[in-house]
């Protein structure tokens, strides 16, 4: 509903931290939504950022639900945006788009693809927000929370590469969780779905709890990754 645009300052700030801080803004702004489930999303205009929370049964992902259940919703598993192709020029042309809403329906259509998942163990915060602040606003939530699909298991942002260009590797969280057709014909990769179930494992055992109230803004990095790469 475009009546959940965030709006912020739009203006040129020539202080740095203002403007990390606006970022902070957008990040924490996020963090107030109510959590949906990713399967049952109502289609809706425009574009910005969202996180997704599981809160399945699988044992790898167990400290991850076990921060989310209860109404906790506390580390997230994956970050990401949407954002429109010619992005400032369609905001100002005052076109509209589903961005954000057709790329959560094609994340519940990874889950729901994959063997082992369920969409239904999948929750999402989404914030429909002017373009200037999407890619500052993901990158300090990854910063934050350093979710396991963006930072462990590459790929699940990934679409099918196309016709002729299945020579790159088969994406670490396909090898994890097979099930979508185009990533079955991407090169097989050397490492085993077993080493990386043991790699996420490990990491998750030792990795810092997220606090149950994060504040985004008392903790901006010195210098923040401003684009993952990954979603478009």
């Amino acid at each position: 509903d475009h009546r959940d645009l965030h709006s912020f300052p739009t203006r040129r700030s020539s202080d740095l931290l203002d403007t990390k801080n606006l970022g902070a803004s957008v990040a924490e702004a996020l963090l107030e939504r109510a959590p949906q489930s990713l399967g049952e999303l109502q289609p809706f205009n425009g574009a910005g950022i969202y996180a997704l929370y599981y809160v399945g049964e699988a044992p790898i992902y167990a400290p991850i639900a076990e921060a989310n259940l209860g109404g906790q919703w506390r580390w997230p598993i994956y970050v990401g945006k949407a954002v429109p192709s010619g992005a400032r020029k369609a905001m100002s042309t005052g076109a509209t788009g589903r961005w954000l809403f057709n790329r959560l329906r094609e994340h519940a259509e990874s889950v729901q693809a994959a063997e082992n998942l369920r969409v239904e163990d999948f929750y999402c915060r989404y914030l429909v927000v002017e373009d200037i602040w999407i890619p500052l606003g993901e990158s300090l939530l990854i910063a934050k929370f350093t979710p396991v699909w963006n930072r462990m298991l590459d790929g699940f942002g990934n679409h099918d590469p196309g016709s002729g260009r299945y020579n790159g590797l088969r994406p670490r969280w396909d090898v994890l969780h097979p099930g979508r057709s185009w990533a079955e014909k991407c090169r097989e990769r050397p490492e085993p779905a077993e080493l990386i179930a043991s790699e996420i494992e490990a990491h998750l055992r030792t990795a810092p709890r997220p606090p149950q109230h994060p504040r985004i803004l008392l903790e901006v990095p010195e210098n923040p990754i401003i684009d993952s790469g990954e979603d478009e």
